[in-house]
């Protein structure tokens, strides 16, 4: 039915602005309401993935000069790959290069000379490396001191000819309580050999064959 007057409207008109008041309120409270900030994860680079890797890589090849890349990869078990992928990636940068022998040498050394008593010094600790907490290049006549257990090992190198002097050497030195293990040429220099702290001897070829033995009394 048609209303007589336009106050017929009014209660309807009425309610009808109070609704689109209490709408609009709704919608400005909306509109000032802070949405939480997105947040995104950087994406890492592969240098950002490999560059710890890459770094300790270097730091071995620099205390162990001229080792080869098997003996560089045993120290990164199932790890072989990337092991790989890095030492290109160093030689390309120029930060390391193999020399004709295949040994790996840090930038800057010329002579790129191996010392084989490394070379084998640095196979007999990757024999324990599942269980080295720590290692590191020493002075003459320890080749390698690393901890396991708690305790800290020495690898010592006795050339063929140098018992004398080997032994002399580390019976001045200060005890340190450490476990030697001896590294000689062949085991014809065990008897020749005495001085405090020996756990053991052995021997190691290039390939990585050793061999380990113990004085009887």
């Amino acid at each position: 039915m048609k209303p007589d007057s336009i106050q017929d409207y009014a209660p309807y008109t009425h309610g009808l602005r109070n609704m689109i008041f209490i709408t609009s309120v709704i919608r400005t409270d909306y509109a000032f309401t802070e949405k939480p900030e997105r947040k995104v994860a950087p994406v890492k680079t592969r240098a950002d993935l490999y560059g710890h890797e890459a770094t300790e890589l270097l730091r071995i090849i620099s205390m162990y000069p001229g080792l080869s890349e098997k003996q560089l990869c045993r120290f990164y078990p199932d790890k072989e790959d990337v092991t790989k992928n890095l030492l290109s990636h160093l030689s390309r940068q120029g930060r390391t290069r193999q020399a004709d022998t295949g040994g790996y040498f840090p930038y800057g050394n010329c002579r790129a000379e191996t010392d084989s008593g490394m070379v084998r010094a640095a196979w007999v600790l990757l024999d324990f490396i599942d269980r080295a907490e720590y290692h590191s290049s020493s002075e003459f006549p320890v080749k390698i001191a690393f901890f396991s257990g708690g305790e800290l090992y020495e690898i010592i190198h006795a050339a063929a000819g140098q018992e004398a002097l080997v032994a002399h050497a580390l019976r001045q030195s200060r005890d340190s309580g450490s476990r030697r293990i001896v590294l000689v040429d062949n085991p014809e220099q065990i008897p020749l050999l005495e001085f405090p702290g020996i756990t053991g001897f052995c021997t190691a070829d290039a390939s990585g064959n050793i061999n380990y033995y113990k004085k009887t009394t």
